[in-house]
């Protein structure tokens, strides 16, 4: 399993359509991509999560990952949600 804490960048002012951009970053991992913020938990593979989600700017989120390309699952939901 791998973790990390992000605060949100603005996500809307880099992307055309943030949420399901977000949906098919994450899509393109075989590894469980889970974002957590406050009490909320959402699989980031379903747009219908992200939506209701709605990641925005200055908002803390934690990446876990787990599978066999985890690593590489949470290092590309960090750049996102970062806009590196």
């Amino acid at each position: 399993m791998s973790e990390k804490e992000v605060i949100v960048s603005n996500v809307s002012k880099k992307h055309e359509n943030p949420i399901a951009e977000l949906v098919q970053v994450a899509c393109q991992f075989d590894s469980n991509i889970i974002l957590e913020s406050e009490n909320r938990k959402i699989n980031a593979k379903s747009i219908m999560g992200i939506m209701a989600f709605n990641p925005s700017k200055g908002m803390k989120v934690n990446i876990i990952t787990e599978g066999s390309d985890e690593e590489e699952a949470r290092i590309a939901m960090e750049k996102f949600l970062l806009c590196e």
